[in-house]
């Protein structure tokens, strides 16, 4: 199966690690993120124990888009599945807000930068380059017979890289339903 993909970030390439089924995906700055901050609330001070009573009242978080460099055109029928890579939380103390990224096949524009969608749970600074997430392709709930047949005989996934993916632009991450 052959994807069109326009690298928007020079050295953003996806990585096909042969010893999985995942293929890697690079971050396309060097990015410093902070910890949420917590807002409390104190109730009593003991200043013979130099104890506080607090309650938590609000955690300000903030969800950030990370640039991965890439934007991409799945076939029709097919989807991306976008998770962490399994050190990436210990390396880096992010998580995804979503769990997971989905992708679906007419996010295919050339300004449809693909992104990681994440939430930091420490001070962090991620370089460029740094392997940060992982996708997969599978079949859409949409596909047809025909897509699972072609799915069922395809041997590996091949990277086409263009200029043009000749997709419209869905207007960016996190878009869905404001049109």
């Amino acid at each position: 199966m052959k994807i069109k993909c326009k690298v928007l970030t020079a050295g953003c390439e996806p990585v096909i690690i042969e010893k999985g089924d995942w293929i890697d995906l690079v971050l396309a700055e060097d990015t410093t993120l902070p910890a949420p901050k917590i807002s409390r609330v104190v109730t009593k001070k003991d200043s013979e124990r130099l104890s506080v009573d607090a309650r938590y009242k609000k955690l300000e978080c903030t969800n950030y888009y990370l640039p991965l460099g890439v934007a991409m055109k799945l076939p029709e029928g097919y989807e991306a599945i976008i998770l962490p890579r399994s050190s990436t939380f210990k390396k880096h103390g992010i998580i995804l807000s979503n769990s997971q990224g989905i992708i679906d096949n007419t996010f295919c524009g050339n300004s449809d930068e693909w992104k990681a969608a994440v939430i930091p749970l420490k001070d962090t600074t991620i370089n460029k380059g740094t392997r940060i997430v992982q996708f997969k392709i599978q079949l859409s709930q949409k596909a047809t017979v025909w897509q699972k047949l072609k799915w069922l005989f395809s041997s590996k996934i091949e990277f086409e890289y263009v200029e043009d993916l000749g997709g419209n632009d869905r207007g960016g991450f996190g878009s869905t339903g404001d049109k």
